[in-house]
C-alpha cells in the first residue's frame, strides 16, 4: 500500500470535489490499518476515494483502535463534528490520478516530505482540479463566486478573493518543520521544502518542485525543479521547467551551487556550481570552455555541460560570449540567516 490519508474538503453545490485536507497523510501504512478501515468503508481494492458521513466516525474509530493504530483512531473520532464532507483515500498504487482526491493526497505526499519531487506520478493531474476562488470564507467554485459574493453583501459580508488558481498556497495546508515562507502565497501545495529552507519574499515555488535546505530562495522553482542542499537562490533569477512546452530534460540544481540574482538556467548543475549575476544559460546556448589559464579550449552548446560539477559561468564583459570555468570552491552559507529556529 502507497498510502492512506482520511480528510475533510469542499465541495461545489454539484458535489465536486474543490479540495480537499488531509491533516496526517501517512505513506506506506501498515497493513493493519487499511484492512481495517477498508472493511468499516466498504472500499474495493485498488485507488479509491471513498466519501464518509460523520455518523460512520465512530465505527470506523473504533476499528482502527481495535486494529492498534490509536493516532488515526483519534483523528477518525474528531471527524465525528465535521460539518465539511469527509473522504478517505485509499492509495494503492502510483498510476495517473483519477480523482481530486487523490491528486490532493500526492501533493500532501510531497508538502509533508513524505515523498521527493518526480517520486509520484502526476499525468494528467490538472484536468482533475477545478479553478477555485481561494477566499475569506474559503474555496469557491469560481462559476459559484458571483451568486456567493452577492449573498454575502446582502448579509452585510465582504468576500475577499485572494487569488484564482487550481493549487492552493502549502501553508494553508502544512507548513514544514524548519522552514521560512515571507510570502504564504509563493509557495504552493506540492512544493517541498526541507529544513532549513527560506523562500524570501520574491522568491516561488512550484508543486512537484523544492529544496533540499538548508538554502536560501530568492528567485523562481519553477515545476519538476530540485535545488540541492547548500544551494542559494538569487533575488529574481528562474529555474526554467518543462510545463510550457520545449525540451523535456529535467533542471535540477546540485549541492553547494549558487544561481546570482536574475540570472537563469535551461540546464541541469551539478554540485558547487555558479551562474554570474544576469546570465540566462540555455540548454541552446553556445559557451566557450576555458582552461585554468583563461584560454578557450573549445566551444559547446551548454547542454553538453549538463550535471557537471564545479563550473563557474559567467558572460565576457567585453565580447558578451558565455564562458565557463573550473569553480573550485563551494558556496559558502551565511550560517546565522539560513537557521530557521
Amino acid at each position: 500500500m502507497l498510502s492512506f490519508a482520511l480528510g475533510t474538503g469542499t465541495q461545489n453545490t454539484q458535489g465536486d470535489w474543490l479540495e480537499i485536507y488531509y491533516p496526517a497523510p501517512i505513506f506506506e501504512p501498515d497493513g493493519s490499518l487499511v484492512e481495517a478501515a477498508r472493511k468499516t468503508l466498504d472500499a474495493p481494492s485498488g485507488n479509491a476515494a471513498i466519501s464518509f458521513l460523520p455518523e460512520h466516525c465512530a465505527d470506523l474509530a473504533q476499528a482502527l483502535k481495535d486494529a492498534g493504530h490509536s493516532d488515526q483512531a483519534e483523528l477518525a473520532e474528531t471527524f465525528a463534528n465535521a460539518q465539511r464532507p469527509l473522504v478517505a483515500m485509499f492509495l494503492e498504487n502510483d498510476l495517473p490520478p483519477q480523482s481530486a482526491p487523490e491528486v490532493y493526497l500526492k501533493l500532501h505526499l510531497l508538502s509533508h516530505r513524505l515523498v521527493k519531487p518526480h517520486d509520484l506520478d502526476l499525468t494528467g493531474m490538472f484536468g482533475l482540479l477545478r479553478n477555485v476562488a481561494w477566499t475569506s470564507e474559503g474555496p469557491i467554485d469560481i462559476e459559484e463566486l458571483p451568486a456567493r459574493r452577492l449573498k454575502a453583501r446582502l448579509e452585510g459580508r465582504h468576500i475577499s478573493v485572494d487569488c484564482v488558481d487550481k493549487f492552493p498556497k502549502m501553508a494553508d495546508y502544512v507548513v514544514p518543520k524548519g522552514v521560512r515562507i515571507g510570502d504564504t502565497a509563493r509557495v504552493r501545495l506540492g512544493a517541498y521544502l526541507g529544513e532549513g529552507t527560506t523562500v524570501m519574499h520574491e522568491g516561488f515555488v512550484n508543486f512537484n518542485a523544492g529544496a533540499e535546505g538548508p538554502g536560501m530562495i530568492e528567485g523562481r522553482i519553477s515545476a519538476g525543479v530540485m535545488v540541492g542542499k547548500g544551494s542559494d537562490l538569487g533575488g529574481g533569477c528562474s529555474t526554467m521547467g518543462t510545463l510550457s512546452g520545449g525540451g523535456n530534460i529535467v533542471i535540477k540544481v546540485g549541492e553547494g551551487c549558487l544561481i546570482g540574482a536574475n540570472a537563469g538556467i535551461g540546464i541541469p548543475l551539478g554540485n558547487r556550481c555558479t551562474v554570474e549575476s544576469g546570465l540566462y544559460v540555455t540548454a541552446g546556448a553556445k559557451v566557450a570552455v576555458l582552461d585554468d589559464q583563461g584560454q578557450e579550449v573549445e566551444t559547446v552548446v551548454a547542454r553538453e555541460l549538463a550535471n557537471q560539477d564545479d563550473l563557474l559561468l559567467r558572460r565576457n564583459s567585453v565580447s558578451g560570449r558565455i564562458e565557463c570555468l573550473t569553480n573550485k570552491s563551494a558556496v559558502a552559507l551565511n550560517e546565522a540567516l539560513h537557521a530557521n529556529d
